[in-house]
């Protein structure tokens, strides 16, 4: 694949990343507030993974890279929105997953 594709995906997931973390600030009112935290941390390691993302292309190995920071993105922020949305920890299952995947990626860039 196209190492310049990870722009792309960068560029939805950034958009995704602010209306997401746009609406857990001004929208999202759930009847626990832990669960705005939830929202709060999906939204932050969404944001800074994505900007990870931009730099794919420029990296070693960037399929690697981008395909374990979107896993990340989608398993740990993914569940964790849905996690908070619905109020209910059963969906918080695939986080950890996530968060290795994040790990992964990071350590990918050692190689």
């Amino acid at each position: 694949m196209d190492p310049k594709v990870w722009h792309k995906v960068a560029a939805i997931s950034g958009v995704a990343a602010l209306g997401l973390g746009t609406y857990g600030a001004h929208g999202f009112r759930p009847q626990k507030e832990s669960y705005k935290e939830v929202w709060r941390t999906a939204s932050l390691y969404h944001l800074v993974h994505t900007a990870a993302l931009v730099g794919a292309p420029i990296v070693k190995h960037p399929n690697i890279f981008g395909g374990l920071l979107t896993t990340g993105i989608l398993a740990f922020s993914g569940s964790c929105y849905i996690t908070a949305y619905l109020e209910d920890r059963k969906y918080s299952s695939l986080a950890p997953f996530g968060g290795f995947a994040f790990i992964g990626a990071w350590a990918c860039l050692l190689f």
